[in-house]
């Protein structure tokens, strides 16, 4: 390959044989599981990247179902997002993300700068309850409840709050180490169609682990959960702010 093919190829890895395709990348029917939690501020202040700023102590504990991914397939998610505003712009942090589908993984980490780890989180309905557990290797790590479909809400509402702006630290480092890449990143879901929401009597248990560290902020009170099902398309990200230029400008 010259020089031209090689530039003009190189969205993914392996550049023969992409672990994914480009996107755009359109979800069908997919389901969450949110559960908001409050937490240790100071912890929650130690995880979270300047210029970001934060208010409340609050965590969205996600257990995401995604059956039907343009380019992904069928696989689950789960992890924490921490509500935060950038430039006085309300949005999430995703501090972590564990799911079971490798090109989702590749994709996430290098595209948009996704912490995603490979792990094995449910998202499924038991009579009356919607249940998502996440298993870090053989250890269950987290579990969330809550009362299947016990109340609507609005779906208006519920579709503003995922069109907000959504922020990743990106960080990808040269060949010695050091970082080449360091950049807040910024997305959003778009073509939002809601097929559902509702809330009830929820639950949330976080376990301590080495490598899966979900536990570190802990559940000190659930503030609100909310079950999703929703058509939406992921978009590509926009830098917001770039840590090595700013180093550099000082």
């Amino acid at each position: 390959m010259d020089i031209d093919t090689v530039l003009s190829t190189a969205f993914a890895m392996p550049i023969t044989a992409p672990a994914f395709p480009m996107g755009p990348y359109r979800f069908i029917n997919r389901e969450f599981l949110i559960i908001t939690y409050r937490t240790d501020p100071v912890k929650l202040r130690a995880v979270v990247p300047e210029p970001l700023q934060i208010g409340d102590p609050l965590v969205h504990y996600e257990f995401i179902r995604m059956p039907d991914s343009t380019g992904f397939g069928d696989y689950t998610e789960s992890g924490q997002v921490i509500p935060v505003t950038y430039e006085g712009v309300a949005g999430g942090y995703t501090l972590a993300m564990y799911l079971d589908d490798h090109p989702p993984i590749a994709g996430g980490r290098e595209l948009w700068g996704f912490p995603k780890k490979l792990a094995k989180p449910v998202l499924e309905t038991h009579t009356d309850t919607i249940i998502g557990t996440l298993d870090f290797g053989p250890v269950r790590v987290a579990t969330g409840t809550m009362g299947y479909k016990h109340r609507e809400l609005d779906l208006a509402v519920q579709k503003q709050r995922l069109e907000a702006p959504n922020f990743l630290l990106k960080v990808i480092p040269h060949v010695d180490g050091t970082p080449r890449i360091c950049e807040l990143v910024r997305y959003h879901l778009k073509d939002i169609t809601m097929k559902g929401a509702w809330t009830g009597p929820a639950s949330l248990e976080l376990a301590p682990h080495a490598l899966a560290p979900v536990a570190e902020l802990p559940v000190l009170e659930i503030v609100e959960a909310r079950h999703l099902m929703a058509d939406l398309t992921l978009g590509l990200g926009e830098v917001a702010f770039d840590y090595l230029e700013k180093r550099n400008l000082r």
